[in-house]
């Protein structure tokens, strides 16, 4: 990781704009999944270092971008970019770096490029698929799971992939465990915003709802209740919560078992996940710290 974290910071020196510099520098590194998937798939590749860098600025910019759709204060319990410097600036810091991103991909294998850069498309179709579906009360499951897929699950599917095709191992079982992981990751998420606590997650809990965002948990919980209790849900959708409104939803979710219901899906993607790579200790242990996870 420490080879990572020196290629990413040659990439931003060479943007040659220490307004670049300063502001990459305010923001928090995160767990570098995607980068650490990379390096254990393809550790025998000196490319590795460079495809996990280029990966993290597309991460990154494309976290940036988001947190300006979502008007999001924080990040991972810091300030965001939007919040202290400005909408503009921060989108235009993510631009800076999706446009680096692929300057370095023309360093790799044509097969290897197009399947980074066909997953950034994905992912922003994914995130206008997001922001419309926010609009109004989404009840479908298949449809949530679609945009997640999208959205998250694609850039991961796309570097388990990509690092395989690196090294020549079997592309489409990667491919499935990083499809798999990204579901799994996401669907673990959507839980933490509803379980845990402000301070825990780094911003607001159960913030996804307030912002439209109807994931698994609240989709299952809308199937489970009454007429009354339907539209009671759907009432609260999009808008702040008071504590009554936020018990009763926990109450609920409680009642009908929407939580483990969500996580049970989880489980079984990540099941799958196991099988795909069965025996690669690694990346069996990256799936079981995710479905443990408690942040």
């Amino acid at each position: 990781m420490q080879r990572v974290e020196q290629e990413i910071a040659r990439l931003i020196d060479e943007c040659n704009y220490d307004e670049v510099n300063r502001l990459f520098g305010m923001l928090s590194g995160g767990k570098r999944l995607r980068a650490k998937l990379i390096l254990k798939i393809a550790n025998s590749s000196e490319q590795a270092p460079l495809l996990a860098s280029i990966v993290e600025l597309i991460h990154a910019a494309s976290l940036l971008h988001d947190d300006v759709i979502d008007e999001a204060m924080t990040r991972r319990g810091k300030a965001s970019v939007n919040a202290t410097e400005s909408s503009k600036t921060a989108v235009m810091l993510g631009d800076i770096l999706y446009s680096k991103a692929f300057t370095e991909l023309v360093c790799f294998k044509k097969d290897v490029a197009q399947t980074i850069s066909a997953s950034v498309t994905a992912l922003s179709k994914g995130e206008m698929i997001d922001v419309n579906l926010a609009k109004s009360f989404n009840e479908d499951e298949s449809v949530y799971l679609d945009m997640l897929y999208l959205k998250t699950a694609t850039l991961i599917e796309a570097s388990a992939k990509a690092s395989a095709m690196l090294v020549g191992k079997d592309a489409q079982k990667y491919a499935l465990y990083g499809k798999n992981l990204g579901l799994s990751f996401q669907i673990i998420d959507d839980i933490l915003d509803i379980t845990q606590d402000e301070q825990t997650l780094g911003k607001p809990a159960m913030n996804d709802f307030v912002e439209g965002k109807c994931t698994l948990p609240y989709i299952y919980l809308y199937k489970a209740l009454d007429e009354d209790g339907k539209k009671r849900l759907k009432e609260m959708h999009l808008r702040e919560l008071n504590e009554d409104e936020q018990m009763w939803i926990k109450q609920n979710m409680q009642k009908y078992g929407t939580i483990q219901k969500s996580f049970e899906l989880a489980q079984k993607l990540s099941n799958e996940a196991m099988l795909a790579i069965k025996g690669d200790e690694d990346l069996e242990n990256i799936l079981k710290t995710m479905i443990k996870r408690s942040y």
